[in-house]
């Protein structure tokens, strides 16, 4: 397995990490990702350890904090083999402080998810979401507190625009708080807008990516196809509708192009989707998701060989899209381009 530096931080991530939103399985979202519990948790944790994947992402929302008692139940025992990143500032329930990134709910939120994993410290703490209503500074000097008390070891964020983490990160520099090292963003064959301002700034402030949902919300699995329905037992019947927006017709035509080139090597098309990933700029690490260990064996064989660039190069054209204003022009006018070069 290859380590990645997190962003510019000295913390090592493996390429591929694994995303538990599929433990505990309570609501009609995370119900149909998956219902892991922990004797079965356990075991996907050991072929990951075992691949030399040792990150593991979660989140207080996921199944209303369920996901993290399971993951805590499959790490017993082993705590110095892993590393813990998990999420908070969704809401998880009614109350005033339920929601958001204030000091109250950072505090309480860290508390709980300690207790929910079973340990002392979380290597990665990323905001779900940004609070448009707590100060950053507020939200920067609580994290900071956090940090230096031994509970948290890195922050980031994940879902922010990118004036959001660029006003976070100028006040972290300005106020000698931590700087977020980590986003964790929606990145797809199908979802490239993390390429038109997060992925920039990520290069230029030294911002890792953490990809979810690599497969496009399900729909890059091998079993989408142009003119058939959406194949009985697949999860998008009930997720479709949470996930984020895919043109069809984008979509098969990058289904066409992954058939294609999973037919030439012999690789699946998750594996060829998710390795197209990990040639991309800024990436860290690409979250992987399994309901079982086939799913899971399947997705580990993303990692240890490489896309040629003939085949890179079919992948971009059939999934390029228009850069939105005022992103387009450095990439259609010389002017522009010449002092402005594209990203990718």
């Amino acid at each position: 397995m290859e380590y990645r530096r997190l962003g510019s931080s000295g913390l090592k991530v493996p390429v591929l990490s694994f995303g538990a939103g599929t433990f505990g399985g309570k609501g009609p979202l995370f119900g149909a990702w998956g219902s892991t519990d922990a004797a079965e948790a356990r075991r996907l944790v050991d072929i990951c350890l075992e691949a030399g994947v040792n990150l593991f992402d979660t989140a207080d929302v996921y199944s209303d904090g369920a996901s993290e008692e399971v993951l805590g139940a499959a790490i017993k025992g082993r705590r110095d083999d892993v590393m813990l990143s998990t999420k908070l500032s969704l809401p998880v329930g009614e109350g005033p402080n339920a929601a958001g990134s204030s000091r109250s709910r950072l505090i309480s939120g860290v508390e709980k998810a300690l207790k929910r994993l079973g340990t002392d410290y979380i290597d990665l703490l990323q905001l779900h979401a940004f609070d448009a209503g707590t100060p950053v500074e507020e939200v920067l000097s609580t994290l900071d507190t956090l940090v230096r008390s031994g509970k948290l070891r890195y922050v980031g964020v994940s879902n922010f625009s990118g004036w959001q983490l660029m006003k976070s990160l100028a006040a972290a520099d300005r106020q000698g708080y931590p700087r977020y090292v980590a986003n964790q963003v929606y990145y797809s064959l199908v979802g490239r807008d993390y390429e038109w301002e997060l992925m920039p700034l990520g290069l230029d402030q030294g911002v890792g990516a953490l990809v979810w949902s690599p497969l496009g919300w399900g729909r890059l699995t091998g079993k989408i196809r142009r003119g058939e329905p959406w194949p009985e037992g697949s999860r998008l019947h009930d997720t479709a509708a949470f996930g984020p927006p895919v043109d069809e017709e984008k979509l098969y035509d990058v289904v066409e192009v992954l058939d294609a080139i999973a037919q030439e090597t012999g690789k699946t098309v998750p594996q060829i989707a998710i390795n197209w990933l990990l040639r991309r700029p800024t990436v860290s690490s690409v979250i992987i998701g399994a309901r079982n260990e086939e799913q899971l064996r399947q997705n580990l064989g993303a990692a240890g060989w490489s896309l040629t660039p003939e085949e890179v190069a079919r992948l971009d054209a059939a999934s390029a899209t228009t850069a939105p204003y005022p992103y387009f022009p450095y990439y259609r006018l010389e002017g522009f381009a010449r002092i402005n070069p594209p990203v990718v």
